[in-house]
């Protein structure tokens, strides 16, 4: 019998990595490169270097134009916070740059990195908004404790994920007397929750599941999961009877598992906006409308206030109160311009 094979963990978007070989640069199963980026600078590191900046959906991979050895891989999930602030570039000199700040082992990392081609917003714009996608979808790849997941006894499902079973009856194995509860399995993930207490669950995406399997327990044969180290490395485990059901479970467990490590889902979806089209495709050219145009015999707005019955004009007087030059008003007529004027206003 064939040995089964290890699950390859997703380092990509857990850890920054310095300076590392080609190979591990290369997008690997699931990962979907969504933009990438010419002629930016290393400000920080490297300033003056020129590379190319390559946004996934799990990272951002920066290599230098002069030696691919010079390199940087920075996974979203070390990323604290990210501003555009000025900076002084050796390549542009006082500029708006990206800045990233970062959290790996322990340690904080600033990283700078400024667009080389002039009145471009596509840095700042793609990384802002694939990483708004990635910290919005932490379901699919992180381990949850005690989350809104359960509505009604229904788990609340992903985009793109299906329910495979729900097996009720199952014991949380996690205090010494066991919790009762339901047990889900998807394509992404597998979630348990309590009969008493919806929000008493767990979500253990297959992402990090190291392994599944039977396990002896105090409690009796058991799933047990455990998980990666990126995830703390728990061991939980699952009582389901009778045996030859847990069995079951367990293969349906590792089918999934195997299915999802052969082409994972990580949840960041994003569609990147279609290039503008060339300005000769959306100029309109001119064309005269074939209509008759008569001449202009008066002005429109004086239409409104036209007198019925009016042949020539009347002479000219100057108005103190308005400080113009008016057209005196019929002799007929009983107002005056004060009065005029106050009705109009």
């Amino acid at each position: 019998m064939s040995e089964k094979k290890e699950f390859e963990f997703v380092w990509q978007d857990r850890e920054i990595r310095f300076d590392t070989v080609i190979r591990n640069l290369s997008a690997r199963s699931g990962e979907r490169v969504i933009d990438s980026i010419n002629s930016v600078e290393d400000t920080k590191g490297n300033n003056g270097d020129r590379g190319s900046l390559m946004v996934s959906n799990l990272r951002l991979v920066w290599v230098s134009h002069k030696a691919s050895r010079t390199n940087l891989s920075i996974g979203f999930n070390t990323i604290v916070s990210i501003s555009i602030r000025k900076a002084k570039s050796k390549l542009r000199g006082a500029t708006r740059a990206l800045y990233l700040m970062t959290k790996y082992n322990g340690s904080r990392f600033e990283f700078i990195f400024t667009s080389l081609v002039q009145n471009s917003p596509r840095l700042f714009t793609t990384v802002q908004a694939v990483l708004r996608a990635y910290e919005t979808s932490k379901l699919y790849r992180d381990l949850k404790l005690r989350v809104s997941i359960v509505r009604d006894g229904t788990l609340v499902l992903l985009p793109r994920e299906s329910i495979y079973s729900q097996i009720r009856g199952v014991w949380n194995l996690s205090s010494d007397q066991g919790n009762l509860g339901t047990f889900f399995i998807t394509n992404i993930r597998v979630v348990w929750h309590a009969s008493l207490a919806q929000n008493f669950n767990v979500s253990i995406p297959y992402q990090q599941i190291k392994d599944a399997r039977v396990r002896s327990s105090k409690f009796g044969p058991a799933l047990v999961i455990e998980t990666s180290p990126y995830s703390g490395g728990y061991i939980l485990g699952f009582r389901i009877d009778p045996r030859d059901k847990l069995e079951t479970v367990v293969k349906e467990v590792n089918s999934l598992h195997a299915v999802f490590a052969a082409t994972p889902i990580f949840g960041v979806d994003f569609q990147s906006e279609p290039s503008p089209k060339p300005l000769h495709e959306i100029t309109h050219h001119h064309h005269d409308d074939d209509v008759d145009i008569l001449p202009d015999t008066h002005d429109a707005v004086a239409a409104y206030y036209a007198e019925p019955g009016k042949q020539t004009d009347r002479a000219l007087s100057y108005d103190a109160h308005l400080g113009l030059a008016v057209e005196s008003l019929p002799p007929s007529t009983t107002s005056t311009l004060d009065t005029l004027w106050t009705i109009a206003v």
